[in-house]
C-alpha cells in the first residue's frame, strides 16, 4: 500500500485549461490525461491525499473512476461539490517529520494565528493553488511544495518522490 498526494485536478472545470495552460484540447481530454494517469500510478489498496480543488460539479462522477481512497482536504472551489471531507488542513506525522498539508500556501506575518504556530512547528508544507506558479519556495525557513498537478506531471506524487525532491531542493 502506497500514499500519495495531489491537488488542483479541477475536473469539470472548462476554463482552468486555459487559465493554467494546461495542454488539453478540451474536458473531456483533460478528464481522460487525469484520469489515465492516475490509475496507471494509484493501486485500488493505495491512498491519495487529494488537497483540493478536486472538481467544479459532483464529484463522486469523478471519484468513482479513480484508483485507491481518497481522503480530501477542502480547497476552495470544494465547497459544494459532495467531497467526502471537508478537512480545511492537516498536520501529519511522516517518517518522524512534522508536514503541514493545505490547500493555499500559508502567508506569515507578525500576527500569532494557527497557521503561524503550524508552519512553525512542521519541519515541510505541501500545498497546491498556485497551479503552475512555482514548484517549491520556502515560507520563512520552511520548504513549500507545491503537490498540484500542473506541476507534476498530471499525475499523484508519491511519498518516495516527495523526499527525493525535498533532497534536492536542499532539506
Amino acid at each position: 500500500m502506497k500514499t500519495f498526494f495531489t491537488a488542483d485536478c479541477h475536473f469539470g472545470h472548462y476554463n482552468i485549461i486555459r487559465f493554467c495552460e494546461r495542454p488539453f484540447k478540451n474536458l473531456n481530454h483533460m478528464h481522460g490525461t487525469l484520469i489515465s494517469n492516475w490509475n496507471k500510478k494509484v493501486k485500488p489498496e493505495d491512498t491519495v491525499y487529494h488537497v483540493g480543488d478536486f472538481s467544479f460539479g459532483w464529484s463522486r462522477k469523478y471519484e468513482s473512476r479513480l484508483n485507491g481512497k481518497i481522503i480530501h482536504i477542502r480547497g476552495n472551489h470544494d465547497w459544494s461539490n459532495g467531497t467526502k471531507s471537508r478537512m480545511k488542513y492537516a498536520v501529519m506525522d511522516i517518517f518522524g517529520l512534522m508536514v503541514y498539508v493545505t490547500h493555499v500556501p500559508p502567508v506569515i506575518d507578525q500576527e500569532r494565528t494557527v497557521e503561524y504556530d503550524l508552519v512553525h512547528i512542521c519541519d515541510f508544507i505541501l500545498c497546491a493553488h498556485v497551479h503552475n506558479l512555482w514548484k517549491h519556495k520556502f515560507i520563512g525557513d520552511k520548504p513549500a511544495i507545491n503537490i498540484g498537478v500542473d506541476v507534476w506531471g498530471f499525475e499523484p506524487v508519491s511519498l518516495p518522490s516527495l523526499f527525493k525532491y525535498l533532497k534536492q531542493i536542499g532539506r
